[in-house]
């Protein structure tokens, strides 16, 4: 399998981000990401998706969507649109009718910060995902660096510590929207977990402080996706761009954070009776199942079954674990960095049958 690291959800000019398409490539190029994927609000871009290039260093910039429902208030049920070539923003006030219209034109859809809370002091109304009702996305956004930034700002002295500190922000995804994730696996679908970093590098001020938060540069080292692909990316823009949306819609990738330390290496698979699967894929109990595990370090790594864990490992680089029992198995892996136990690995699942 060929791993890419892929850093999506930002937003541009277009709606209420700073830097240009150019910009966000150039930023890309420099975190030696594989590709990144803007999701402008309520307009699809046409034009600037290609591949940038800078010595021979190559970067592919996709452009997708985040739709919502302007009218409602507070504007909740945000919804990330990829691969559809087609703009689907009028179908905002029937979020099912644009599920389905995202299917209908190929394209992959991911509920975005599914749990994005309030904050008071800036005026900021809770946005996070409400219905549950709705089916035939492709996944969920775990992970928002931006929503879990929001969560911390509980005075604006808070703000300022944050601005200056943003390598403390991160601990991990919501419990809340975790639970909620198993609960959706636990129904019997197939719900793909992606991490996305909500960029917009927004200009702040507070009386003589100035500072700009969260960088597009900061973001693309830290909560990043990994997919595993068959086959290695080409080089030529619409074989690439099914690859990896296909992996995306399909599971085949890890949320890793990649600030404390690179997560590049981290595999999840399960031996079965005559075959060998891997995350987002099927297996058969029969016979039995041996999961692997392979960290890019030695730390905790929790097997996590119908949400709750069956095995702990501490200061492990390598897991093993045999079972025959049925269920819907995934990885979460942690360190301390900065003081505190943060997140730093969360796998899609292994479905075991």
């Amino acid at each position: 399998m060929y791993e890419f690291v892929i850093n999506l959800h930002m937003h541009t000019p277009y709606s209420d981000g700073q830097g240009s398409h150019a910009q966000i490539a150039q930023a890309a190029l420099r975190a030696r990401l594989d590709a990144v994927i803007v999701t402008d609000h309520n307009v699809l871009v046409d034009g600037p998706e290609n591949y940038y290039k800078n010595g021979d260093r190559q970067t592919l910039l996709l452009v997708g969507e985040e739709i919502h429902d302007q009218a409602l208030q507070p504007q909740k049920n945000h919804l990330l649109v990829m691969g559809t070539n087609r703009e689907l923003s009028p179908l905002a006030y029937d979020t099912q009718r644009l599920i389905d219209a995202v299917k209908q034109n190929g394209g992959i859809s991911f509920l975005a910060h599914p749990t994005d809370p309030a904050a008071p002091a800036f005026n900021e109304p809770d946005i996070s995902w409400v219905n549950w009702e709705v089916r035939g996305y492709s996944g969920i956004e775990l992970w928002n660096g931006m929503s879990e930034f929001k969560s911390l700002l509980k005075s604006k002295l808070h703000a300022i510590y944050y601005a200056y500190n943003p390598r403390r922000v991160a601990r991990g995804p919501f419990e809340d929207t975790l639970k909620q994730w198993d609960l959706l696996l636990a129904s019997g679908r197939r719900v793909a977990a992606i991490g996305g970093s909500d960029a917009h590098a927004i200009p702040a001020s507070l009386g003589p402080l100035k500072r700009t938060l969260f960088p597009y540069d900061f973001h693309f080292k830290a909560i990043n996706t990994h997919i595993l692909t068959p086959d290695p990316l080409k080089g030529v823009l619409a074989e690439d761009r099914q690859i990896i949306l296909d992996s995306l819609g399909n599971g085949r990738a890890f949320i890793g954070y990649d600030l404390p330390a690179p997560t590049r290496g981290f595999r999840f698979t399960a031996n079965g009776k005559d075959r060998t699967v891997s995350m987002g894929e099927e297996i058969s109990a029969v016979q039995g199942v041996t999961f692997q595990i392979r960290l890019p370090r030695p730390t905790e790594c929790r097997l996590i079954k119908d949400g709750n864990p069956v095995k702990i490992w501490n200061k492990r680089e390598t897991c093993t674990f045999i079972t025959a029992d049925p269920g819907i198995y995934r990885v979460e892996a942690y360190m301390n960095y900065l003081g505190h136990r943060r997140g730093w690995i969360f796998s899609n699942p292994i479905y075991v049958r």
